[in-house]
């Protein structure tokens, strides 16, 4: 009995390991740039940019902030300047104004000692985008403080989403 049972653990086994192999081999579709702040001061003329290429305009794209900071940073916010200039057309800027905290429950995002990550959903809901190409993004701070400090990185996420 005991050995039927082991030859039927091997034989589901097999099955089970080659599933797991060719899952885990599938391209996710991710694209992050994220730039380093010289000196953890971030300059207001100082601009994060970047590249990503779409080619599928049917899928859906989730677009996120990542923002790295030090523990001592000294506001609950951040605004910035985020860009996106669509194949052959001109930036489109818009300003926001990111959480990072607030007093009762503390930093938000992940952190490791001093170090906290945040990752911010910007568009809301995933989007398409209306054409294939080349697009550019760019973020600036626009905070009184000049430098801004305790920033340690910037950048840009785009997820495909699933369907």
């Amino acid at each position: 009995m005991r050995s039927i049972i082991k030859h039927k653990f091997q034989f589901l086994l097999l099955p089970v390991a080659y599933c797991l192999f060719v899952s885990s081999c599938t391209q996710i579709d991710i694209f992050e740039k994220n730039t380093a702040i010289p000196k953890y001061e971030w300059q207001q003329s100082f601009t994060a940019k970047g590249d990503f290429v779409i080619s599928d305009t049917t899928s859906a794209y989730s677009i996120y902030l990542v923002l790295r900071h030090t523990d001592a940073y000294k506001y609950n916010n951040i605004w910035l300047n985020i860009g996106l200039q669509p194949p052959g057309d001109s930036i489109h800027i818009q300003k926001v104004n990111i959480a990072l905290g607030d007093d009762a429950n503390g930093w938000e995002g992940t952190g490791m000692n001093d170090i906290w990550e945040v990752r911010k959903l910007l568009n809301g809901a995933p989007r398409r985008f209306k054409q294939p190409g080349n697009y550019s993004f760019s973020i600036s701070q626009i905070m009184r403080d000049n430098p801004l400090r305790h920033i340690m990185s910037v950048g840009l996420r785009i997820e495909k989403q699933k369907d």
